[in-house]
């Protein structure tokens, strides 16, 4: 069990989460949605100490981390439970799609080159780059290069999967192959806390949907309960602006 308790945190005075607190179970994918600014990824960012949250406690099973007084320890702890899937891939540009994997194992984790490069190339052959695993990330395509960022992540065994909008940089023909890799780590398992703005993947991999507006937790729910079956007001009317849109 997950729990995240009280997070806050404000830039400049101006609260971006306000006093978040959720459960999320072994095996269970939880996918946030609201608004620009509503502080989805500074959600998933403050858990994994990329920004600095002002308050707030996170356990992981026995292990638990007050915000307020993180120690060094602490942080490496936190990050060897935590991986995260970014945006903008953030691979090593000098290094190829099998190295890029391996780096955490060997500093974060402290195996051998050879342990790290099997389980490197598992995780590829798993997100099927195994053809691509000796090219650099300037010979690979933005789907492929999401892909080997997803690899690296499930690579170090996290007990939670934080994933920020990781479709939203790729071109719309790629963003299927990245999806299928994500939803076949779920099936596997794997727990998740997952940023997206695409309404039908969210259907189609989230166990529980949280609404976010102004840095709360408005509403939650499955997927049909909050997409199709809103209750409060502000959910109604982000829904209907988003199927007036899109669908």
């Amino acid at each position: 069990m997950i729990t995240i308790s009280h997070l806050t945190k404000s830039f400049s005075g101006q609260k971006v989460l306000d006093d978040i607190s959720f459960e999320v179970k072994k095996g269970e994918v939880i996918a946030l949605v609201g608004s620009s600014g509503a502080g989805k990824s500074t959600l998933l960012r403050a858990l994994n100490y990329l920004e600095t949250a002002d308050s707030g406690q996170l356990s992981i099973d026995d292990f638990t981390v007050d915000f307020q007084t993180i120690s060094k320890e602490d942080i490496l702890t936190l990050r060897r439970k935590l991986s995260m899937v970014f945006q903008q891939f953030n691979l090593f540009g000098r290094r190829t799609a099998l190295d890029n994997v391996k780096e955490g194992l060997k500093v974060v984790k402290k195996l051998s080159d050879e342990e790290a490069t099997a389980i490197a190339k598992e995780e590829l052959a798993k997100v099927g780059l195994t053809d691509r695993q000796n090219h650099y990330p300037r010979h690979l395509s933005g789907g492929q290069k999401q892909r080997v960022g997803l690899a690296r992540a499930l690579a170090m065994k996290p007990d939670v999967l934080l994933l920020d909008e990781p479709t939203s940089a790729l071109d719309p023909e790629l963003v299927g192959e990245v999806e299928r890799s994500i939803a076949n780590a779920a099936e596997s398992g794997q727990t998740m806390i997952l940023v997206s703005h695409d309404m039908a993947f969210i259907q189609q991999v989230a166990d529980r949907v949280l609404f976010l507006d102004k840095g709360n937790i408005i509403e939650q729910g499955t997927p049909d309960e909050l997409i199709n079956h809103p209750k409060e007001e502000r959910t109604k009317a982000f829904f209907s602006n988003y199927k007036r849109n899109f669908v």
